[in-house]
């Protein structure tokens, strides 16, 4: 069992934060499931080496995150872990997330047409000038705002993307319908910044906050580049797994 020994008080994070980290990440794997109990407050204060007001500021954190759930007089329990999201060749939101018995759904937030500039014109591999379609999209899991989308594809390839997506909240439904019926990952680039105004609205997050940043191309069957995203990602709610074997 993990023992205060675990914690780096030398780390410049603070011991609360240290704590309410490793109970996530246990979470995660599995060690506490969806509506089990967390040992009491003097436990694992002995556990880690602490308080009981440092550990009780972690369970709020983690309260706060919607991982675990009060129950006045029964104690705490896990509400939901953070959403397991692998990365590989075959990256597909609903079924990740329909996989882990949550209810996936993509919501559409806004579109426009635009220029490819230098970026987007090496991305989707097409002349500087093309005709693109930009969709803005947030992607929920149970309800929950998980990720916000800043996609772009070629228009004339994707002509009815907009109305598609809106009537089926599905990625891959909507490139079905215009023809392109499957569709494999070429690259992930995942870094981080602290959420900006429009994202903290649309995920729920408090301005200052980090979220993880992802950008992708994904490839149609002959390799043809269809769609360019940089998503934002609620750090608190989504733990990225890199599939190797891909």
């Amino acid at each position: 069992m993990t023992n205060h020994s675990t914690l780096d008080r030398g780390a410049g994070i603070a011991v609360w934060r240290q704590i309410m980290e490793t109970l996530k990440a246990e979470i995660v794997s599995g060690a506490f499931g969806k509506g089990s109990r967390l040992p009491p407050e003097s436990e694992l204060a002995a556990r880690f080496g602490v308080n009981r007001h440092t550990v009780r500021r972690a369970i709020a954190a983690l309260t706060g995150e919607g991982i675990l759930r009060a129950d006045q007089g029964r104690g705490t329990f896990v509400a939901s872990a953070p959403l397991s999201y692998p990365i590989g060749p075959r990256t597909r939101f609903s079924e990740i997330v329909s996989g882990q018995d949550r209810a996936p759904d993509g919501r559409l937030i806004g579109s426009a047409s635009e220029e490819a500039d230098a970026l987007l014109a090496n991305r989707l591999d097409v002349p500087l000038g093309t005709a693109l379609l930009r969709v803005e999209t947030l992607r929920v899991a149970d309800g929950v705002p998980m990720i916000i989308a800043t996609g772009w594809f070629d228009q004339t390839r994707v002509p009815n993307f907009v109305t598609d997506y809106a009537d089926s909240g599905s990625i891959t439904t909507a490139l079905k319908r215009a023809g392109i019926t499957d569709y494999r990952r070429k690259e992930t680039r995942i870094t981080a910044e602290l959420v900006e105004a429009n994202d903290a609205r649309q995920l729920g997050l408090a301005l200052g906050q980090p979220v993880m940043v992802m950008e992708s191309v994904n490839l149609d069957m002959e390799g043809r580049p269809i769609q360019y995203t940089r998503a934002r990602v609620a750090a608190d709610r989504m733990q990225l797994v890199v599939n190797e074997a891909g």
